[in-house]
């Protein structure tokens, strides 16, 4: 055998074998060289046509270019997918499949998507159904439609009714849509419908419609000679083909989109300024229910007819003529110097309520309801009329002066809303006609609200700190000239010589500078009054209907005679002393006399009615219901907070300190003559407390009607900054009247020890005493002592009835009790009292025990009935010494007000003491006996 070998051929024709083709095979797999997302990612990008292109490439090509959801999205961008809709007909048709036996096919077709008019390809046996006769868009091959689009485009120029429609199997053969019609392609998108699993056909009538169109109006190089322009003559279906082209860009998603759209866009807005142009005409001939209606329309079916309302509110008389209805600087020329007139204000928006009200009548006659010209109009009035009108106003006001620009934003604004209840809507505006009329008003008054409520707090700290210095200023130069009066006689010299002489004749003597003011029943229609001096009503009417309760004056008009404010009358001066000793106690007697102007119902009046203004222009805002009104409400209780706090502690605070300065300084062993029922001090301190009182009463009204009324604060807030300032006034007011009262008691307690040092007699209570000269007769009456005493406490105490709360009363009545108790037990110490004076003590004992039953305090009673009862160890005869011993000793007969050593204290003042002194203690002590 041969050991030749073959050689291996490469590169000629396989050897013939039965095998060889199947090993010649190469299995192409179909899995696709892109993912498939790629893939769909890519088809999103490309135009309609070369959808057709891909679809015809591979069974799942054309799944992919069939898949529902991509048509979905540009119904979507288009405008013409209603999900809601869509779901609706799902379901009922879903439900209408399942009633019936349906057919596979069916099944597979509703679930796939196609077979409705496309193919319907089965995957497991890979046979093909018979085609429909009728094609769609998409089912029609690429030569049908070049040859389609080819015959329409050379028939334009001969055509009357713009491109051939492709033929295309309807969903709805009874539908009224004809796609040949040129009119009906106007409406295309409102035959479109939202059904799941044909939103390709959906697209494909709106494709078919407006593509040719718009691929003619992307390719053009003249606007003139568009297709839309040569198909339709009338300009509403011009407009109407336009805005369909607009909204048919939308779906471009192909390369290039943005050239396109702006291509669509430049031939829209060509358009729109040549009718724009004819509207601007038409306004000029006034015809309104003619060109001016007709193309107002034209421009709504657009794009909405903004250009036509903004060229109507250009030539409209308020915008164009605005210089018409009002000078703004009028409103400060006008009037008086530095003041704002709110009359020529009122002419402007008068003016500008009355011109808007006509023009809305035309918007409602040229404008359909759809376009909202009503509000884009009043936008447009409110940023170039009334925000113009109203910036120049305020800044100008501002130039002028503080005050004149307050009364110009708040009078404005108040004028403002007047004017917004004038203004008549339109027929397409309805409830959110006032909304945006609201809401403009406050666009305006945005950027000068801030600016306001600081100045409005600015200025009145300005005038309220202004107003008390002025008051603080006024008595110093009073006292000032009330001392340079006072000194101005004096002969230094002359007082060096002589001036023991001059201390013994005139410091005793009384220096009456200031007229009396009569108390009978102070501030019994205070209520009334303060209610009055708040709202700034006539007070001489008010003064006459309470001059029957009070005759005391509103404030004490003056201080020795001298004016401080122009509505206060003079006094005659009394001749002005010559020495220098009495001009110094006539210093100190004035002074003391002065307490009471050392605050003013004027100054505080003045401060109401200058916060109460403050307050109500900056109220406005917050009862307007506007943004502001929150920081409208908190610059409002602001100012009341600073009303208390300048009236309270600048004002009032340092007044009570200043009378109880001077009260602190009051000897009544340095006056001499004590005829009156009343300690002059005191009876002016206690003035001041009512003036005082009446000041809370006016806040308290004032508060009330301002502040609560309005619902600027609320009362039960404790957190709420104007309740807790309220507090803080009042128990500031309560302290600081508390602490002269103080003061004052102890001034009249003062007083009472030198009536009853000075007039009290040796023998009113021991008339058989050694050097008297009495009758035999006894009076058993109160003694003159008690008496005064007596009249002196009750002249004070009943100066607070009416005029302060009963707590303080009560308070002030107890207090005055006490010491008056002590002060007499002090007396009494002092005095020596026999068995027949005995009577007169017991008098005056009852006497100051019926005065204190006028008090109505239970409490101080007790005292008072104690030292009645101790009157009694006086009557006691001394023979009967063991009886006074155990008087004496009963602790229970003077209610545990007086131990047993405080009445042998007392005991002891018995004129008769040491004879029978041994006696009595013998008998409390056993001092004497012996225990056996």
């Amino acid at each position: 055998m041969s050991n030749f070998k073959k050689v291996a051929v490469t590169g000629g024709p396989p050897r013939q074998d039965v095998l060889a083709p199947l090993r010649m095979t190469q299995i192409v797999g179909s899995k696709p060289a892109l993912p498939a997302e790629i893939l769909s990612t890519i088809l999103d990008h490309v135009t309609v046509l070369d959808l057709v292109h891909f679809a015809r490439v591979s069974r799942r090509m054309k799944e992919m270019v069939y898949d529902d959801s991509r048509w979905v999205l540009r119904l979507r961008l288009l405008g013409c997918w209603n999900e809601l809709e869509a779901r609706k007909r799902a379901d009922a048709t879903r439900r209408q499949r399942g009633s019936s036996q349906g057919l596979p096919r069916e099944e597979q077709s509703e679930r796939t998507g196609i077979g409705v008019s496309g193919n319907n390809n089965n995957s497991a046996s890979g046979s093909k159904k018979p085609r429909n006769d009728s094609q769609t868009i998409f089912d029609a091959g690429w030569e049908q439609i070049d040859v389609g689009v080819n015959s329409h485009q050379q028939s334009l120029a001969g055509s009357t009714e713009g491109f051939n429609a492709v033929h295309r199997s309807p969903t709805n053969p009874s539908s009224s849509y004809k796609g040949q019609d040129p009119l009906c392609r106007l409406d295309i998108f409102s035959h479109v419908q939202s059904l799941r699993g044909q939103a390709r056909q959906e697209y494909g009538k709106i494709h078919g419609s407006l593509n040719p169109c718009y691929v003619d109006a992307i390719t053009c190089r003249d606007h003139t000679t568009a297709m839309v322009f040569r198909i339709y003559r009338d300009p509403n279906h011009q407009a109407r083909m336009l805005a369909n082209l607009a909204r048919f860009a939308e779906s471009d998603l192909a390369q290039g989109w943005q050239e396109r759209q702006e291509k669509i866009q430049n031939l829209s807005e060509t358009f729109e300024t040549a009718v724009a142009r004819e509207f601007e005409q038409a306004l000029e001939t006034a015809d309104v229910d003619g060109k001016q209606r007709r193309y107002a329309q034209v421009l709504v079916a657009l794009n909405g007819g903004q250009k036509g309302v903004q060229t109507f509110t250009s030539n409209s008389p308020i915008v164009a003529r605005k210089d018409e209805l009002g000078d703004p600087l009028d409103c400060l020329r006008l009037g008086p110097t530095g003041s704002f007139s709110l009359q020529e204000s009122q002419k402007f928006f008068t003016r500008l309520a009355e011109g808007f009200n006509e023009q809305i009548a035309l918007i409602d006659r040229i404008f359909p309801a759809s376009t909202k010209a009503a509000v884009r109009f009043l936008e447009r009035v409110g940023k170039e009329v009334f925000a113009d009108y109203l910036s120049t106003l305020l800044d100008e006001a501002y130039r002028t002066g503080l005050e004149p620009y307050l009364e110009a934003v708040s009078g404005t604004y108040h004028q403002s809303l007047y004017m917004a209840k004038a203004l008549r809507p339109s027929k397409d505006t309805g409830d959110d006609f006032y909304e945006s009329v609201d809401r403009i008003i406050a666009r305006a008054f945005e950027p000068h609200i801030d600016l306001y409520l600081s100045e409005e707090y600015t200025f009145f700290k300005r005038k309220s700190e202004a107003e008390v210095a002025e008051w603080e200023r006024q008595l110093s130069e009073q006292d000032a000239s009330m001392q340079s009066l006072y000194m101005s006689n004096v002969n230094r010299q002359a007082d060096k010589r002589d001036f023991l002489t001059s201390f013994k004749k005139v410091v005793m003597m009384p220096v009456n500078v200031l007229p009396t003011f009569p108390l009978s029943s102070p501030f019994g229609g205070k209520s009334a009054t303060a209610k009055a001096l708040v709202n700034g009503e006539n007070l001489q009417t008010t003064s006459q209907a309470s001059s029957q309760m009070s005759t005391r004056p509103a404030t004490p008009s003056m201080i020795n005679g001298t004016t401080l404010g122009t509505s206060r009358s003079a006094t005659p001066m009394p001749e002005p002393p010559t020495t220098e000793l009495s001009a110094k106690a006539a210093i100190m007697s004035s002074r003391l006399e002065g307490i009471r102007s050392l605050f003013s119902i004027e100054v505080a009046l003045n401060l109401v009615h200058t916060a109460k203004a403050g307050i109500e222009r900056a109220a406005v805002f917050y009862r307007a219901q506007s943004q502001f009104g929150e920081d409208a409400r908190k610059q409002c209780q602001l100012i009341f907070v600073l009303l208390l706090q300048i009236l309270g502690n600048r004002h009032i605070k340092a007044g009570f300190d200043q009378a109880v300065d001077h009260l602190a300084k009051y000897n009544p062993k340095e006056i001499q003559n004590h005829g009156h029922t009343e300690v002059r001090p005191l009876v002016t301190f206690l003035e001041l407390v009512n003036v005082g009182d009446l000041i809370q009463q006016m806040l308290d009204v004032f508060y009330e009607q301002e502040m609560v009324a309005s619902r600027l604060t609320d009362r039960n807030d404790f957190l709420d900054p104007a309740v807790k300032e309220k507090k803080k006034f009042e128990q500031m007011l309560d302290e600081r009247v508390a602490a002269g009262l103080n003061k004052g008691i102890e001034v009249l307690m003062a007083e009472v020890e030198f009536v009853c040092a000075t007039t009290q007699k040796a023998e009113d209570f021991n008339p058989d005493g050694a050097g008297s000269t009495s009758a035999n007769v006894m009076d058993i009456g109160p003694s003159e002592t008690a008496r005064k005493v007596v009249d002196i406490v009750s002249s004070h105490t009943r100066m607070l009835v009416g005029s302060t709360e009963k707590n303080l009363l009560d308070v002030f009545n107890q207090e005055v009790g006490l010491r008056t108790f002590t002060a007499l037990c002090k007396h009494l110490k002092r005095q020596r009292i026999s068995v027949a004076g005995s009577i007169k003590l017991i008098s005056d004992m009852n006497h100051y025990f019926t005065y204190i039953q006028t008090l109505k305090n239970q409490n101080l009673l007790e005292y008072f009935i104690a030292l009645r009862e101790l009157a009694q160890i006086y009557l006691v005869d001394p023979s009967d010494a063991k009886e006074l011993a155990t008087i004496i000793a009963d602790g229970d007969r003077f209610h545990g007000i007086f131990r047993a050593e405080e009445v042998y204290e007392f005991a002891e003042r018995r004129a008769d003491w040491y004879q029978i002194r041994a006696k009595v203690e013998r008998a409390m002590y056993g001092i004497g006996c012996v225990v056996m």
